[in-house]
């Protein structure tokens, strides 16, 4: 069983993510969670988290952390996730608050008083994991690996250039990249092929109550995929938890990753060396392919398991 903290901006994608980790507790313990400005504004998001775990009563204990990017004001992804950055269901007030408003102290003392080296999964911009591992550098002795959602070698949905995590801090995500710490990195040239398709969400509808709540989320979320040229719906963040998990329906390489900071055309951008003599050391396994049928009915499966509790 692995240890994790999910660090995310919760999203409808974020959302799906958790609760897949929670359908999964004989995987995955899950330390904690922590929310960081992104989808919507931190205080949105949090209130996001806090509604999905009281919806499956899990009382994960739950770290809010930075409000904005390391140097760069806020830019949420409205557009996408709406005015509550989950916008579609409508859940109750949140039955648990947060533990602590401090989500790189959280994870600091999580990760040193944890019997076992800890995996991070972050499905938002990089700045918690950032400033985690600046303030507390010996902390990487104790992190297994960081499963990233962000960046894509090929491609950008931000810009032409920059996945949309990576675009909003990419200072921080510099930083994380150039750690030294393994990374696993869930991009866009793995996340836009692990799209639920209209039919596939129906044989959600009506299964129980979070299966409802996951088939609500996706019809809101479905109207912003096909507006941005897609036709079904990208699972960008549960394919950092969905790595974890089932390993076996992905594939990738190893590459030298780094992130664009200066650039007016190509802020966020993940470059990856490609060259069949790099320059230097592979840092980064980017997952190219997953086997879509197959996954979708593995995310599925997860979901319909709660709706059993």
């Amino acid at each position: 069983m692995r240890d994790i903290i999910i660090d995310c901006d919760p999203g409808h994608d974020d959302a799906i993510a958790i609760l897949m980790a929670l359908a999964n507790k004989d995987k995955l313990n899950i330390l904690g969670i922590t929310t960081v400005g992104g989808n919507q504004l931190l205080e949105k998001v949090t209130q996001n988290a806090l509604k999905v775990l009281s919806l499956v009563d899990e009382n994960i204990p739950v770290a809010s952390g930075e409000l904005k990017p390391l140097t760069r004001a806020i830019h949420t992804g409205e557009d996408a996730h709406g005015d509550s950055g989950m916008d579609g269901p409508i859940l109750p007030e949140p039955k648990y608050t947060v533990v602590s408003t401090n989500a790189v102290q959280f994870m600091y003392e999580k990760i040193k008083n944890s019997m076992k080296k800890v995996t991070l999964v972050p499905t938002a911009p990089l700045t918690n994991i950032a400033l985690l591992l600046r303030i507390y550098p010996e902390i990487k002795e104790n992190i297994e690996l960081i499963c990233l959602m962000g960046g894509g070698i090929h491609t950008g949905n931000r810009t032409a250039a920059a996945e949309f995590n990576i675009y909003v801090d990419p200072e921080a995500a510099k930083i994380v990249f150039n750690s030294g710490v393994d990374i696993v990195m869930a991009g866009l040239d793995v996340t836009n092929k692990a799209m639920i398709m209209d039919d596939e969400r129906e044989k959600l509808r009506g299964k129980g109550k979070v299966s409802d709540f996951v088939t609500e989320l996706l019809d809101f979320y479905s109207i912003a995929s096909k507006r941005f040229g897609f036709e079904g719906s990208a699972l960008h963040d549960t394919c950092a938890i969905g790595y974890l998990l089932r390993p076996d329906l992905f594939e990738g390489k190893r590459y030298h990753v780094d992130v664009e900071t200066q650039g007016d055309m190509t802020r966020g951008m993940t470059l990856a060396d490609v060259r069949p003599v790099p320059e230097k050391k592979a840092n980064v396994l980017v997952l190219l392919e997953v086997k879509r049928k197959e996954f979708i009915e593995y995310v599925c499966s997860c979901i319909t398991k709660l709706d059993q509790k």
